[in-house]
Order: structure tokens, then C-alpha cells, then sequence
């Protein structure tokens, strides 16, 4: 079809042809496209691969991860501490093999235990606090070990669960920055 001064115009199927060609179809093939900050290459996620990235995200599989390695370092601190000083130095008669292994036993397991409910209650309330929040920031790490402390501190009673959360609170904070400030 051609106008008044002898130009052509264009039907809407050309339009549409044209659109395509020059833009792009409209069309999403895959919703789980993902593009790098660095202008490395294009990574393409299935759902699969989503949802098991969703799993190891989420707070009850941090919340345990944190309690089994806890237990861990606190097992290990544990048996160190006592290799380096037995309970009972001050009694006279010598120790058998087995009561030494029973001792650092104990010893090993309360270190064990107390680090695995640290870690566990920690991670599960700096999660929880940073899914309400929708922020990743040194904030939740500071509000997550005053919680933390406070719970911990509160079985002493409520003047040690202040310091106790004051102090966790700290220590939380110092550490979220030291980790921020290296990296």
C-alpha cells in the first residue's frame, strides 16, 4: 500500500516482522537465566539445580549445619583442654589410664555439647533475623548475638543475661567486621 507521496507504508504483519527483526522476539525460554557480575560467561540454572540451592540456604539446614560443626570444634577444644590440665591434679593417689580417658571424655563431650547449642542457636537466629530484615548487613550478626547471649546469659539469671548479651552482641560485631574488612 503506498500513501499520497509515493512512500510505502507497512501492513502490520510487515510491522511485526520488522519489530521482530530489528528488536527481538518477546519471548522468555528460560526464566532462570543468570548473568554474572563479571562479564564472564552466561549461567543457566535448572530447577533442580534451584531448588537444592534453595535447601542449603535455608535456616534449618544452617541451624544444623552450624550445630554439627560446633560440635565439632568444641569437641576438639575439649579434648584439648583437658589433655593440658585433668580435673583431678589435686588428689594424691595416682590415675588409672581409664580414669583419665573418662575424664577427658566428659570434658570433651560438655565443651562439645555447650559449642553445637552456641552455634545452632546463633545461626538459626541470625537467619531468622535476616530473612525478616531482607538485609545482609553486620546489623543481623550484632542483633543475632545479643539474642544469643541474652538466651545464654538469662539461665544465670537477668543481670547476667544483659552482660551477656552485651558481650555477645560485641564479640559478634567485632568478628563481622573483622571478616568484612579482610575480604
Amino acid at each position: 500500500m503506498s500513501n499520497v507521496e509515493g512512500k510505502r507504508d507497512f501492513t502490520p504483519e510487515e510491522w511485526g516482522f520488522l519489530t521482530k527483526y530489528f528488536v527481538g522476539n518477546n519471548y522468555r525460554y528460560r526464566e532462570n537465566i543468570i548473568i554474572p557480575k563479571n562479564l564472564g560467561p552466561v549461567t543457566i540454572k535448572t530447577n533442580e539445580e534451584k531448588m537444592v540451592e534453595a535447601f542449603f540456604e535455608s535456616c534449618p539446614f544452617k541451624a544444623f549445619m552450624s550445630c554439627v560443626m560446633g560440635y565439632g570444634l568444641g569437641a576438639a577444644i575439649g579434648l584439648f583442654s583437658s589433655s593440658i590440665g585433668p580435673s583431678s591434679v589435686t588428689s594424691v593417689e595416682t590415675q588409672t589410664a581409664r580414669q583419665v580417658f573418662r575424664e577427658m571424655k566428659t570434658t570433651t563431650l560438655g565443651y562439645a555439647k555447650n559449642f553445637a547449642l552456641i552455634g545452632a542457636l546463633f545461626s538459626a537466629v541470625e537467619c531468622s533475623i535476616e530473612s525478616v530484615r531482607g538485609k545482609s548487613d553486620w546489623k543481623n550478626g550484632t542483633y543475632a548475638g545479643g539474642v544469643t547471649g541474652g538466651m545464654i546469659g538469662l539461665r544465670a539469671g537477668v543481670k547476667a543475661g544483659i552482660v551477656g548479651a552485651a558481650g555477645f552482641a560485641a564479640f559478634s560485631t567485632a568478628i563481622d567486621y573483622y571478616m568484612h574488612s579482610r575480604f
